[in-house]
């Protein structure tokens, strides 16, 4: 700042009815934009996402569920508890264990005119799939020439969770961000899995909606407008979780939860940081970040993912092109350690982002404490 401040289709639910007559063939025969405001009740993540199914589903017949165990198991997170009796098993498909080829049928689905929601048990198994989510699912508008929209949701916990090593503990923003006919969500709170859901499953472009498991069990104030059947939050749209002037922090799904903690303990020694929910990662709310930075002349961004070409480093590239005169520092970026994820409780930890790691990157950025540089 010191140099510019001091400066479509319509297909019948006849379609969904010959698509899951077709599914009991290869089923397995076992299952294996606003603040809170006052609000009357708190909810679980787990119960928003239920409860913006269970409405989505009523409100068109077009919806459908797929995935392993969302059936008669009610979900590996009981994500989809009691949709099967009430929707019927031709709109909540249990399937086989090949995400290749329930994803491909989901897809097929979507260019026929329905609705499918994909739900991977861990989006680590949606690397099986990554064809048809990014060669068939996001390009096909495009080729088209916009005359195949593909109405579909891949939704699923993404992250680390506990102790389930490198291979069930890959963040995915960043990879699915960087494809062009793909939206990415990334649900913090209740508010947002309601209104996030709802909206992904009405968009009519492929969505990826990231959730995180160890945020399942996390109960949140909703509000009467949260719990309406009509709420819906805006795809692209940051939400700005706490004001502040001094310091903007930058957060989504389960870091948002840290960020607010950082800025807690950051308020008792004067730093009054800004905490901005992203919410969305594609499209990205540049103007709401650039516009924090613009007034707390500082950027820690934080995530869990890999460092290298990650969310963090998209932020930090959009302020520098568009507020690089406005930075008083260096922008901080806090992120999972550039290794596979140990399996060790010990090293678990020190591979993912800590609410201190954040406190004293907001304190460089504010020059409070010594910079890594001066210690080494």
């Amino acid at each position: 700042m010191l140099g510019i401040l001091r400066q479509k289709v319509g297909a019948g639910s006849s379609s969904a009815t010959i698509l899951g007559q077709s599914m009991q063939r290869i089923r397995p025969t076992t299952s294996a934009l606003r603040a809170f405001s006052s609000s009357a009740k708190e909810m679980t993540v787990r119960d928003a996402l239920n409860s913006a199914l269970d409405e989505e589903m009523s409100a068109d017949p077009k919806v459908f569920l797929m995935g392993e165990e969302v059936g008669e198991y009610q979900g590996a997170y009981k994500i989809s508890k009691g949709l099967l009796d009430k929707y019927g098993p031709d709109r909540v498909l249990d399937t086989p264990i090949t995400e290749a080829g329930f994803t491909g049928i989901g897809v097929g689905a979507a260019y026929y005119g329905l609705k499918p929601v994909v739900e991977f048990m861990t989006f680590n198994f949606s690397m099986q799939a990554i064809d048809h989510i990014i060669n068939s699912a996001a390009k096909s508008n495009y080729m088209s020439a916009g005359q195949i929209n593909v109405p579909i949701v891949f939704r699923g916990p993404n992250g680390a969770a506990a102790g389930v090593g490198a291979q069930h503990s890959q963040c995915y923003a960043a990879w699915y961000a960087a494809v062009p006919g793909l939206k990415v969500l990334t649900p913090y709170s209740s508010e947002d899995a309601r209104g996030l859901l709802k909206a992904a499953i009405r968009d009519p472009d492929p969505v990826v909606f990231l959730e995180n498991e160890l945020l399942y069990g996390e109960s949140f104030p909703v509000s009467a407008e949260v719990l309406d059947s009509s709420f819906c939050l805006p795809i692209g749209k940051a939400k700005i979780e706490k004001e502040g002037k001094d310091v903007t922090i930058t957060a989504f799904s389960k870091m948002v939860g840290y960020a607010l903690q950082a800025a807690e303990i950051l308020a008792k020694e004067g730093i009054s940081a800004e905490v901005i929910n992203l919410r969305s990662i594609r499209p990205l709310d540049r103007n709401t970040i650039n516009a924090s930075v613009r007034k707390t002349n500082r950027l820690v961004t934080v995530e869990e993912g890999f460092p290298q070409h990650g969310v963090g480093a998209e932020i930090c590239t959009s302020v520098v092109e568009d507020s690089f005169g406005y930075l008083d520092a260096p922008v901080e970026r806090i992120a999972g350690a550039d290794v596979p994820m140990p399996y060790a409780a010990n090293l678990e930890r020190l591979a993912v982002p800590q609410v201190e790691d954040i406190v004293r990157a907001a304190k460089r950025a504010c020059y409070r404490s010594a910079s890594l540089a001066a210690s080494a």
